[in-house]
């Protein structure tokens, strides 16, 4: 990559670090500073990891979601999305929706606020960081894979651990 091009997205993602988390990879960090909006609260895999009472909700694919997912997510999809698996969620809850690497999940974040979710947050980096930072995933039987839906071949070189799923 030329010189010139590296500079300034690197300047670029110092200028427009907002509100954004940080991943464990700088070029991935890169990647989705250009990639979303920020338009709502990030949230970390350090930030909740360890929380107890935080509700997951995957906007991926019902193909995605029965590779791997986080224990307990409930699924929403995306180009498929059916919000009703939360309608009995307390809209007070803390939500942390996730896709692959945080695009989806960030547009479904936008509309869980507007029919009135208050703590909304999305995964920046999403699943892949979520299972680059070696937390754990589930099968549908619940029980532990390291196989992850990596979405397609070119989005798929930004998930690092695991066996990639296509």
């Amino acid at each position: 990559m030329n010189s010139k091009i590296t500079l300034t997205l690197l300047l670029m993602a110092l200028f427009f670090r907002s509100n954004a988390q940080e991943v464990n990879s700088k070029a991935y960090d890169i990647m989705l500073q250009g990639l979303l909006s920020h338009s709502v609260k990030e949230v970390s895999v350090s930030d909740i990891k360890d929380k107890k009472d935080v509700i997951f909700v995957d906007a991926r694919e019902r193909k995605e979601f029965d590779v791997s997912h986080i224990k307990g997510a409930i699924l929403v999809g995306y180009d498929s999305l059916d919000l009703s698996a939360l309608d009995k969620i307390d809209k007070s809850k803390e939500v942390v929706v996730y896709c692959s690497v945080g695009y989806r999940s960030e547009k479904v974040s936008e509309k869980l606020e507007n029919i009135g979710f208050k703590n909304v947050s999305n995964l920046y980096g999403g699943i892949f960081e979520w299972k680059n930072q070696e937390q754990p995933i589930v099968t549908p039987k619940k029980e532990p894979t390291e196989e992850v839906h990596a979405y397609s071949k070119v989005w798929g070189i930004w998930l690092n651990k695991g066996k990639k799923v296509y």
